[in-house]
């Protein structure tokens, strides 16, 4: 019975808030209905708020309201996660109202939008890159704003989710056996993030990916292959004397120039 009751009560609410948000909506009253949407907005019913905002849009387009309807209706497309409408709605904000104190929030919030559309390291990175680029134009913009920190931040996830993509595609050609393909992938990804963790183990993947390429080469091109090896070892070397991985590179050494020897005898 008590179960009953709590259905019969649920169901009832519902039934009632359903009938008044309807009445909001006929409601020919448009400040009645600009007050509905700023209950809703508050209290988080951000499809509502959105519903009334969109019909009043052009009907206070041009008044003291319009700004902040323009902005709660922009915040409410980003709190339902639709952020492609949400970003290009922060944008248009900031050209409709440059003077409006909201202004470098707003612009905060359209770079994060193209943060919130950034997708798995696997797919298109189109927007991560979208991202840093907005997030690094914030920070130029606004060198005391408290969300710089947050700004840095977002743009050191983003390089890392590019550098992931990278990585994963210099492994893939490595997998799969386009070994020549795997050592310029990785000498791009070394290039591009000098200053990665990684930054060894992508040098190593270089020099294994050359070995490997040598060593399935016609014997008339394998010595000036494995003398590549060979260079890209002392590169290691040079670079990483410390290195842990410095025994794994030197054996590539030793193998380049027995091979060389063995091929000149």
């Amino acid at each position: 019975m008590k179960n009953s009751y709590i259905i019969l009560f649920i169901s009832t609410f519902l039934f009632a808030s359903c009938s008044k948000y309807n009445k909001v909506l006929k409601s020919k009253d448009y400040d009645y209905k600009l007050r509905m949407a700023e209950q809703y907005y508050v209290k988080k019913s951000y499809k509502k708020a959105l519903t009334l905002y969109e019909e009043l849009f052009p009907i206070y387009k041009g008044t003291p309201q319009f700004e902040d309807l323009y902005y709660k209706y922009a915040y409410c497309n980003y709190y339902l996660k639709d952020y492609e409408v949400a970003e290009n709605l922060f944008k248009s904000f900031l050209e409709t109202f440059s003077n409006s104190p909201k202004a470098e929030e707003v612009e905060y919030m359209q770079a994060y939008s193209y943060f919130k559309q950034s997708p798995k390291p696997d797919l298109d990175q189109t927007n991560t890159i979208r991202a840093i680029g907005m997030m690094q134009i914030f920070i130029n913009g606004h060198p005391g704003s408290p969300k710089n920190k947050e700004a840095e931040e977002i743009i050191a996830t983003s390089v890392k989710k590019l550098e992931a993509k990278e990585q994963s595609s210099a492994q893939l050609y490595y997998n799969l056996g386009h070994f020549r393909a795997a050592a310029l992938a990785y000498t791009t990804l070394s290039n591009n993030y000098p200053d990665s963790p990684k930054s060894e183990d992508y040098k190593l993947m270089i020099i294994k990916s050359y070995y490997k390429f040598a060593s399935m080469s016609y014997d008339e091109k394998k010595p000036a292959r494995y003398e590549k090896v060979i260079q890209e070892v002392q590169d290691f070397q040079d670079r990483y004397p410390e290195s842990k991985l410095l025994k794994d590179a030197e054996r590539y050494l030793t193998l380049s120039q027995n091979n060389i020897k063995a091929l000149t005898k």
